[in-house]
């Protein structure tokens, strides 16, 4: 995944521009980057690693010597941006955010005369230079964009940094959100809406899907309107989005809320009677209260996420570690665990190593009964759409392991919409053996028509792909 903030002003845009990158930090782990433009000195740039620290701490010297009335920024976890490149349309820096599925393809048929890139460590290509590429294979900026943004299959937002000001560029389905947000010295454009709050901006519109703009300290241009068709990642609210954001004018925080409520009340003609309602922190943490508001059951804290050292768990390449550093991260308070039957929710199981793990810590600390309520339904598909997961193969979701061992072989496509729908005898069966092999006391997923209504924009709007597999 990824996020990225771009900032105008009349006098140094450099501290907003470095806040309002690093409010992007829960979105990359990896890689980050700050590029900025000077009338007098022209163009700067630096890139770090952010593995072993975190952003703030790699750019503090470079918040307090890099200078500029325009600029953008990145935070990744994958690829080192933003790039810096001179072309027929000048010298300009660009970052993106986004999924090239197609990169090869483009690479054969597309800019495959003379060009030449730089390979990184793994041996692909950087994907933000790809996208440069493309571009630079029109005759202007609009004609660039909309020609990467009709080739790239998957998904792509941008911001460009060039000396005339910054263009903003909206995925063509806008599956990943623009925020435009306006101060009296300038404009600013963010992946997150909340990201530039508290840095004296109000905020100003969000992007189309598709739409092309262009800001600078006075105005906001728009060069290409939006389009009618949106399909936004349902998964940013779920999990990826910070509680204090918004897409679409949909709070993060209200929708996890909201999440909790239906599957409380999908829960109460059950015989579970559980104690305590707890999150997995954090991103578990909203949807548990939610669910404790609507069903009165006390909301507690029977494990505490020590976060000020630790990274991420999802950082370091090699699945064990990080396996073992979410195992480390969890601190159990024993007084709200021993003897008690605790009903755990998780944003989602993915593999379902962590929660399984964390069920059997929760055990081992005296736990009498461990029943989960995962906040989306059963995932099914890996996306394609958005880089917001390392699996390298679909089978390594725990959902396509159990179909593999019910059905003896892979599935094909309307097998794995057989399971995908929850009011089947497939998909009972699903989460029956999930929820064996996890050790759950029980287990019931939100389900996708509950999740569209916690959200409550329009389901054409949303991409549910990963889990109905509906493109």
């Amino acid at each position: 995944m990824g996020g990225f903030f771009g900032a105008t002003s009349r006098e140094d845009c450099v501290f907003d521009l470095f806040f309002g990158v690093d409010y992007h930090s829960h979105l990359g782990t990896r890689r980050a980057g700050m590029a900025v433009y000077d009338p007098e000195t022209g163009f700067d740039k630096a890139i770090h690693n952010i593995e072993n620290a975190p952003f703030r701490t790699k750019f503090t010297s470079e918040s307090q010597t890099m200078h500029g009335t325009m600029g953008i920024g990145c935070i990744s976890d994958y690829e080192a941006q933003p790039i810096l490149v001179r072309s027929q349309h000048g010298t300009f820096a660009i970052t993106t955010v986004g999924k090239i599925n197609n990169a090869d393809e483009i690479l054969k048929t597309v800019i495959s005369h003379n060009a030449h890139f730089f390979e990184m460590q793994n041996g692909e290509i950087n994907p933000t230079e790809l996208v440069a590429a493309i571009i630079n294979q029109k005759d202007n900026f609009i004609d660039g964009i909309r020609f990467a943004q009709e080739i790239v299959e998957g998904s792509l937002s941008m911001l460009i940094l060039t000396p005339k000001g910054i263009y903003a560029a909206r995925d063509k389905l806008g599956r990943t959100p623009i925020v435009l947000g306006k101060k009296s010295d300038g404009f600013c454009a963010s992946f997150e809406s909340f990201a530039y709050l508290n840095l004296g901006y109000q905020d100003y519109r969000e992007l189309g899907p598709g739409e092309i703009v262009v800001f600078d300290t006075e105005s906001v241009r728009t060069l290409v309107a939006p389009g009618k068709k949106m399909k936004i990642c349902t998964f940013l609210w779920v999990y990826y989005g910070y509680p204090s954001s918004s897409y679409e004018g949909i709070s993060v925080e209200q929708m996890r809320y909201n999440c909790g409520r239906l599957l409380a009340k999908r829960d109460k003609d059950d015989d579970v009677h559980p104690d305590t309602v707890a999150g997995v922190p954090d991103s578990g943490t909203a949807h548990a209260i939610g669910y404790a508001n609507e069903s009165g059951i006390p909301y507690s804290r029977p494990f505490i996420k020590y976060t000020p050292t630790w990274p991420r768990s999802f950082m370091p390449t090699h699945q064990s570690k990080r396996d073992l550093i979410a195992k480390m991260k969890l601190i159990p308070v024993h007084d709200l665990i021993d003897g008690k039957s605790l009903l755990l929710i998780d944003d989602s199981i993915v593999r379902g190593t962590q929660l399984r793990e964390t069920t059997e810590f929760l055990y081992a600390s005296g736990a009498k009964e461990v029943h989960i309520r995962p906040a989306c339904p059963p995932l099914l598909f890996g996306c394609k759409y958005l880089n917001f997961s390392r699996s390298t193969s679909e089978m390594e979701l725990i959902t396509r392991r159990v179909i593999r061992e019910l059905e003896g072989c892979d599935p094909d496509y309307d097998t794995l919409c057989e399971y995908a729908n929850p009011d089947s005898e497939k998909y009972q069966k699903m989460v029956d053996r999930i929820c064996e092999l996890q050790h759950f006391t029980s287990l019931r997923y939100h389900r996708l028509d509950d999740l569209i209504e916690s959200v409550g924009i329009d389901p054409e709007c949303l991409c549910t792909y990963c889990w109905d597999g509906k493109e």
